[in-house]
């Protein structure tokens, strides 16, 4: 077991800013690639992106380019998902999972996951 946390969520207005965290409890992340997933109010979860054990990101979601940015900090044990210029359209859940593999896959999937955290885009 890998057990995850986010957290970071919230409401913010349109064209605001969130930097949600990912990290593990008594577990080390630097083995592991870690995608974010979001689940908007009645869809189903989709894949945002991933980092890989060696920094790459590999982009899952189209809407994330140019506005979202996944990042990792070992030392600190937590990998990070800087959203920006935030739309209605992005409220959702997200989540962070990890997979014991050092790079990520064109398919967004997790083995580990977090419980979520709540982001709300609203005025």
């Amino acid at each position: 077991q890998l057990p995850l946390v986010e957290s970071g969520g919230g409401l913010v207005q349109p064209g605001g800013s969130l930097r949600l965290s990912c990290t593990a409890s008594g577990r080390q992340l630097d083995s592991y690639a870690i995608g974010w997933f979001r689940q908007a109010p009645g869809k189903g979860r989709e894949g945002v992106g991933c980092i890989s054990t060696v920094g790459s990101v590999t982009t899952h979601l189209d809407s994330m380019k140019g506005r979202f940015t996944i990042s990792r900090d070992d030392a600190k044990n937590t990998v990070y998902l800087q959203m920006n210029n935030l739309k209605p359209e992005d409220t959702g859940v997200y989540y962070c999972a990890a997979r014991y593999v050092r790079f990520c896959s064109g398919v967004p999937q997790g083995d580990f996951w977090g419980q979520g955290t709540q982001v709300t885009v609203s005025s």
